[in-house]
């Protein structure tokens, strides 16, 4: 059997003045929207995975409030010879502050605010279904405690054995 492991991701969901913070981008299948999101990294906690990807993509800097969900997807493409699934740890984010003179990761055609029923509006051009998804727990209230997630200093520091 071969090995197999899902790719951890982050989302962060950020919400101001009821418009929540989005990113166009392009993708292989065409200009997409997506919450500000991405890979985790070596060395970093899920929740600073997360203001990262959100400073990256979008200029903003935030700060996580409460986790969101877990929300697990697969990507398969056969023509491309891709078959992913994801696991995505979503983030509720507090706005900080914004620099708009920041390039924006490449890829990225721009930040953009959007009222949760623009987004959902826009299935057809949603990234992957977790971002529905996200949307739809966020409206309906859902919050857990960032401390529901436990981090092992080994884990964020680079030292220590694997377990």
């Amino acid at each position: 059997m071969a090995y197999w492991k899902p790719n951890s991701t982050v989302a962060a969901v950020v919400e101001r003045d009821g418009r929540m913070l989005m990113v166009e981008e392009h993708t292989a299948e065409g200009l997409r929207l997506n919450q500000p999101a991405g890979h985790l990294d070596p060395g970093e906690s899920l929740q600073d995975a997360a203001v990262r990807e959100t400073l990256e993509e979008t200029g903003w800097r935030v700060e996580p409030v409460a986790l969101l969900g877990l929300y697990m997807a697969r990507y398969a493409n056969a023509k491309e010879g891709v078959d992913v699934t994801y696991l995505r740890h979503a983030f509720v984010c507090r706005a900080l502050s914004h620099d708009a003179a920041r390039p924006l990761d490449e890829g990225i055609v721009r930040a953009v605010w959007m009222t949760p029923d623009e987004i959902l509006a826009a299935r057809e051009r949603h990234r992957s279904p977790a971002v529905e998804r996200t949307v739809l727990d966020y409206v309906a209230g859902r919050r857990f405690p960032l401390d529901l997630i436990w981090t092992h200093p080994d884990a964020v520091s680079g030292t220590g054995a694997a377990t």
